[in-house]
């Protein structure tokens, strides 16, 4: 589910208007922090593309669960990023969309959901992106999300500040057996697996 604000149309215009192709130059992203049950250990790492349209965050220990071998907190796993993204002179950008793997184990009765959001430090608008799965599910899933134009959320021209990235996982036993376990990972069996983050440019 997408939220649309009009705040993103209104700062949209303030900034010009239409988004414009990346720069030449290559935009660099540091992580700052990681912090969540998710991504322990600086468990998550983060790639920019070699065409500055997206970047990848890659994933080895994400995995939500309820079942007679999950402790009390294993249903619900989340990681949250600060990001601190270095632009090329004379452009701005906004997180367009992003792409979502994982896989996926639910017994009949057990149902989950993914919900990802990122705001920039400081800035009360947030884009949320929610999913929702149900049992009986035993496969990989992905889903791929667009923010329309007139809701981009820009970073203030010569501004800078943390892209706060926050990404949960939550199984829920519902009626299933409390004998069987269900779960939602965002990895895979070779213990890496990567969200895609799309970024809009435009030019200050």
């Amino acid at each position: 589910m997408l939220s649309t604000i009009t705040a993103g149309a209104l700062l949209l215009s303030t900034l010009g208007g239409t988004p414009a192709p990346p720069p030449l130059d290559k935009m660099v992203i540091d992580v700052v922090a990681t912090n969540g049950s998710g991504c322990p250990d600086k468990t998550a790492k983060v790639q920019v593309s070699p065409d500055n349209t997206a970047f990848t965050v890659t994933y080895s220990d994400f995995v939500a669960q309820v079942g007679p071998d999950a402790g009390p907190t294993d249903f619900r796993k989340n990681c949250q990023m600060a990001l601190n993204v270095h632009v090329p002179q004379g452009y701005t950008y906004a997180v367009a969309g992003a792409d979502y793997r994982g896989f996926g184990h639910l017994e009949a009765g057990a149902t989950g959901s993914e919900t990802a959001f990122y705001y920039f430090q400081g800035e009360s608008h947030t884009t949320r992106i929610r999913h929702d799965f149900k049992g009986w599910m035993d496969t990989d899933w992905q889903h791929t999300d667009r923010v329309e134009v007139g809701s981009l959320s820009f970073l203030p021209c010569g501004e800078q500040r943390y892209l706060n990235v926050n990404t949960e996982l939550r199984v829920n036993a519902g009626t299933s057996s409390r004998k069987t376990t269900s779960f939602l990972t965002m990895d895979s069996t070779d213990a890496s697996l990567q969200t895609v983050y799309h970024v809009s440019w435009l030019k200050c």
